[in-house]
């Protein structure tokens, strides 16, 4: 784990938002579970995603205009599969369907992070891969960047029972290199390639320095 210069400390009565990022299969659900345990408010942007996705969510007339009806099944319902083998292998389409989803999720993240400071939430974490790239980081106190070595990234997708093929479409939309991108933007980065129960201490420790950081 690295730590670099934390942001200024957040206003009195507001949690601490912890931004939690970094490639698929690298840890952060755990990251973000262990998290949870210790107190946290968890925002995960997938669930927010599928929220707005669902049946008569915002972004589904948006998602229909741009992608067709191939990507809807039989009910009216979004078909996941469907659009994820369209957009996958496609930046292009890949970053129109983000232009969509990304500003809706944005707008339920602030909501919910209102709602935990309402609530008196002592600190609040936002799960997302593209927490950087959909301006999510900007709401964040700091960004957390889990990571691991391919090796280790394929082996746990292998274990979820993720097709080889799947999986390399996957890390190849997001970027082989999505670690290193995101490095600029990481108060702190966690590396999670040694036993559950070491990243569990790493986390730990970053939690605590960065409540002691932020004055909590």
């Amino acid at each position: 784990m690295t730590s670099h210069t934390v942001p200024s400390r957040p206003a009195v009565g507001r949690p601490v938002v912890i931004g939690l990022t970094g490639p698929i299969g690298c840890g952060k659900t755990a990251v973000a579970r262990w998290l949870a345990a210790r107190g946290g408010w968890v925002i995960d942007a997938d669930d927010l995603a599928r929220e707005i996705t669902a049946p008569g969510g915002p972004a589904l007339s948006a998602i229909r205009e741009r992608f067709g009806a191939e990507v809807f099944a039989p009910d009216g319902s979004l078909d996941r599969a469907a659009l994820a083998a369209v957009v996958f292998p496609d930046p292009v389409a890949l970053a129109a369907l983000e232009a969509v989803v990304h500003p809706a999720v944005g707008a339920l993240v602030q909501a919910r992070l209102a709602e935990a400071a309402a609530a008196g939430v002592r600190f609040v974490v936002v799960e997302a891969i593209k927490l950087v790239e959909s301006g999510l980081a900007r709401l964040c106190d700091e960004v957390w960047l889990v990571e691991c070595s391919p090796g280790t990234q394929r082996a746990r997708l292998s274990s979820r029972g993720m097709d080889p093929a799947d999986a390399e479409r996957r890390i190849a939309a997001q970027g082989v290199d999505l670690a290193e991108r995101l490095a600029p933007y990481a108060s702190r980065r966690l590396c999670t390639d040694g036993s559950p129960a070491q990243a569990e201490l790493l986390v730990d420790a970053a939690l605590a320095e960065t409540l002691a950081a932020h004055g909590r």
